[in-house]
């Protein structure tokens, strides 16, 4: 399949994407469960891209300060399987530092994750996880290319000029066989403790975020990684939603509004019923006239994984600049109902809600971890 004729050469791709890492609009992506940043100009160790899981789930800690996702979509001619093959043959020469085409560039803690959409999972089984898409949602406004995908590349690094090589490396690799949907750099903000051993950095809204989360390896084994059926045993399944800010709107509120919005405290992420940040909110905690201390329609009632009925999700948030301030946020989970049915409790009064709107919406499998002798991929498409 050749590339649209509006598409971009990868050379313009790495002169423009260039200009944007420079002025920085990349971003991190790492779990929020992060201890410690490494002092600036630290060396950042390699991260094995073999395994049981795909780096860039659970790992690395601490958190990388740069991520860019790409989004694609493969020819209806294509099988996936030698494709998915060849494309986690090039993330071990490219994280090994092995691969000519990094430019003498060190890969560092560059972590390469790849996820398969739908109509690429309904091929190996209809009922598998990940077979099914998002519904729709409200405040969304997205473009047809904007919506779904049938390839995830999540690339993540400590060095921002690693993204777009290697994100051209491997486009080169798939050729005519993919076709881009859309891409976006993001960044996240420094790690703020929030007690427990636990960090989480803040959101363009001035929020910690991503405080709660499957942080234990207990809590990760139930809620991120799935189990079964064999084929995709050790993935996960991620959605991936761009959303637009109101940030003059919120920024005009008075603190205190801002934080009833939330219902934590803007500058320790400790809610509004007292405790600490990572103990969680006491949703029936009131004060002595019978009002909740949080309030009903704050987004951590709303979103609250028990009063939903959910299991907890790996949630990470990333500060965009274009196409307009805003999120790119990413949620793990094993079960795809864990994200859809906590929006749509959401939709129905969380405050935060009235400032977003949602420009690109996709769901994905992350394969399982690949190494020699299992290639990437070959659980699911042999």
């Amino acid at each position: 399949m050749h590339r649209a004729d509006q598409h971009p050469s990868r050379r313009t791709f790495l002169d423009v994407t260039g200009a944007l890492m420079a002025a920085g609009l990349t971003a991190g992506c790492t779990p929020d469960s992060a201890r410690h940043a490494p002092a600036p100009g630290a060396t950042r160790m390699p991260v094995p891209a073999t395994g049981r899981h795909q780096a860039g789930v659970t790992l690395p800690q601490p958190a990388q300060p740069h991520l860019l996702a790409v989004v694609a979509d493969l020819d209806a001619t294509v099988a996936p399987g030698p494709l998915l093959a060849e494309l986690g043959q090039a993330i071990r020469t490219l994280t090994a530092g092995t691969d000519t085409r990094l430019l003498g560039l060190p890969p560092g803690d560059l972590t390469v994750t790849v996820g398969v959409g739908p109509r690429l999972v309904r091929t190996a089984g209809a009922s598998l996880p990940g077979a099914s898409g998002l519904p729709r949602f409200s405040r969304e406004r997205i473009a047809p290319r904007a919506r779904g995908g049938d390839l995830l590349l999540q690339i993540c690094a400590g060095d921002p000029l690693l993204l777009p090589v290697v994100a051209a490396a491997l486009l080169d690799q798939a050729g005519d066989r993919v076709r881009e949907r859309w891409r976006q750099s993001a960044r996240r903000g420094t790690n703020v403790s929030v007690g427990n051993g636990i960090t989480a950095p803040r959101n363009p809204l001035g929020f910690i975020d991503g405080i709660v989360g499957p942080h234990t390896t207990a809590e990760q084994r139930r809620d991120l990684w799935l189990a079964g059926p064999p084929a995709v045993a050790g993935g996960t399944l991620a959605v991936v939603r761009r959303m637009e800010l109101d940030l003059p709107r919120f920024a005009a509120l008075s603190v205190a509004e801002q934080e009833a919005v939330f219902g934590r405290r803007r500058a320790s992420g400790v809610p509004l019923s007292g405790g600490t940040a990572a103990s969680g909110p006491e949703l029936g905690a009131k004060t002595p006239d019978g009002r909740y201390l949080v309030p009903a329609n704050a987004h951590v009632r709303r979103a609250h994984a028990t009063v939903v009925g959910v299991g907890l999700m790996l949630r990470r948030s990333y500060s965009t600049d274009e196409p307009a301030p805003g999120l790119l946020v990413i949620s793990f989970q094993n079960d795809l109902r864990t994200f859809t049915a906590t929006l749509t409790h959401m939709e129905t009064s969380d405050a935060l809600l009235p400032f977003t709107t949602t420009t690109a919406s996709a769901t994905f499998l992350i394969l399982p971890g690949f190494d020699r002798q299992r290639p990437l991929g070959s659980q699911l498409f042999g």
